[in-house]
């Protein structure tokens, strides 16, 4: 049953050294102040997951934190490079970054079939592309008799699954809504789950048909991170932070810049505070490189 703890404890206890680790969410509900956390502790030698590393991954690679990257699309989204993930492939730094590239479609299918405890998921893909040459997939003949031959790919099972949602009730029950991409896939496909939330409350809220619920069965520790997901956003409570995204590419470009800003608004302060209150005071949304 879920715990309710603090994002400290949840991290030092459940996301040890070596494990293989999904922090998901489309856009919406990317679970930032976790991977903070995750840099804070200077866990190493991480394998990270996740259908669209963006910032949170790009901070977490070039802080030294991964050694691999299950993946199926990589970028700043509508900025462009994610810099820190570019030098660790190409130049080996600060550590060598070792490749799983799949399909969005083929990411879906092996959380779906993680999820299902199968241990390989089968859709219509990858033939006709060279990603068959460099990544785990396999074909499979139909046993249907209808000719047709369609890839396999391995189901995915992370040791560790690091989400962000809207509520949480006292008993651990998990509420979201808005675009949830695969959240709920990835908590039912993990060994643990760990999730921040913008409030605890005593019921959960409903918000139409895109609600979803993990009960308290999925979860193993939730810990209240107010603006958790910034930048990204957390529907009905925070907006996307466009002007922080922008600023990343110039921050991110130059190794020294870099870790000058993770010095100062990750790995100096003591937890995701400091950096709410400069996000309040305007510092962390004016941010130019020079810190």
């Amino acid at each position: 049953m879920a715990e309710l703890t603090s994002l400290r404890e949840a991290i030092a206890n459940l996301v040890p050294d070596g494990s293989t680790v999904a922090m998901e969410g489309f856009t919406h509900l990317i679970p930032f102040a976790a991977g903070h956390e995750v840099i804070r502790q200077g866990k190493k030698d991480l394998t990270l997951v996740r259908m669209t590393p963006d910032v949170i991954y790009d901070q977490m690679i070039g802080m030294g934190c991964a050694s691999g990257l299950v993946f199926s699309w990589g970028g700043n989204p509508g900025v462009g490079s994610l810099h820190r993930l570019r030098d660790a492939v190409e130049n080996g730094h600060p550590v060598s970054l070792h490749l799983e590239e799949h399909t969005h479609a083929g990411m879906a299918t092996r959380y779906a079939a993680g999820a299902s405890g199968l241990p390989f998921g089968v859709l219509r893909g990858y033939t006709g592309t060279d990603l068959t040459e460099h990544t785990n997939v396999a074909s499979i003949d139909s046993p249907f008799d209808d000719g047709e031959t369609l890839s396999a790919v391995a189901a995915l099972n992370p040791d560790v699954a690091v989400v962000h949602a809207q509520q949480a009730d006292r008993r651990g029950n998990v509420g979201m809504w808005g675009i949830t991409g695969v959240q709920r896939e990835v908590a039912l496909a993990s060994r643990a789950v760990v999730v921040t939330v913008e409030e605890i409350v005593d019921h959960l809220e409903t918000r139409g048909p895109n609600t979803a619920v993990l009960p308290s069965w999925t979860v193993d520790a939730i810990a209240e991170v107010p603006r958790g997901s910034h930048p990204s956003y957390a529907m009905g409570y925070t907006r996307r932070d466009n002007a922080f995204y922008t600023s990343w590419d110039a921050i991110s470009r130059d190794r020294e810049t870099f870790a000058r800003w993770m010095k100062t608004y990750v790995t100096g302060p003591d937890d995701f505070g400091f950096y709410l209150r400069s996000l309040d005071d305007g510092s962390l949304t004016a941010l130019t490189g020079d810190v």
